[in-house]
């Protein structure tokens, strides 16, 4: 992302990593609908996991397919941080001073007067890798798999669902779930306990 983002903070991106302006500009077309994506690693422990940039790729191109929003050439940045970076966002921005998996931030909507050729941005999502991991192995999934939900689940966030309400959230985890089939991901509520607190995932 070249411009500031919407939540001081966070880290800018710089251009050339992102996957989709890399093909545009070898000349393989890209589908008109998928946005532009940055990935920032800003901790060491997701060198464990070499493939975690492509997965976010993969998850957010096949949401944004899927999903009934215009977000063509929009840009977005997910940040991979660890349990003690989101711990200092979620207290910052929402007063809860405990890390969490995924946290999504909404970009401010243009103002009157800004021009015309400013580029449209989505917001920011940042990941922790110590929670996506633990939750991964204690619901006995593959690591990428809940990589790829939590991605998901954050840009659809940027795009206005939310669960707040009962149907708003059934609405949200329906689409997740279609998204996630997409990829080959089962469904990651199935084994849910009808009688667990809903708000699994930030």
């Amino acid at each position: 992302m070249t411009q500031k983002s919407s939540v001081p903070g966070l880290p800018q991106a710089g251009p050339g990593r992102n996957p989709n302006l890399a093909m545009q500009s070898a000349g393989t077309l890209v589908s008109s609908v998928l946005p532009f994506t940055e990935v920032l690693v800003v901790a060491d422990c997701w060198q464990t996991e070499p493939d975690a940039e492509a997965v976010i790729h993969r998850a957010i191109n096949a949401a944004a397919e899927i999903a009934d929003a215009d977000v063509g050439e929009a840009e977005l940045a997910v940040m991979l941080t660890d349990d003690a970076g989101i711990r200092t966002l979620n207290n910052n921005w929402r007063g809860i001073d405990k890390s969490t998996n995924v946290l999504s931030f909404p970009a401010l909507q243009p103002t009157a007067g800004a021009p015309a050729d400013a580029p449209r941005m989505l917001g920011d999502i940042a990941i922790a890798f110590e929670t996506t991991r633990k939750e991964a192995d204690d619901e006995e999934k593959p690591f990428d798999h809940h990589l790829s939900h939590l991605a998901v689940h954050g840009f659809l966030h940027l795009i206005g669902y939310d669960h707040e309400k009962d149907d708003d959230a059934e609405a949200m985890e329906g689409l997740e779930r279609e998204i996630l089939s997409q990829l080959g991901i089962p469904d990651p509520y199935a084994d849910r306990d009808p009688y667990a607190d809903r708000e699994r995932v930030d």
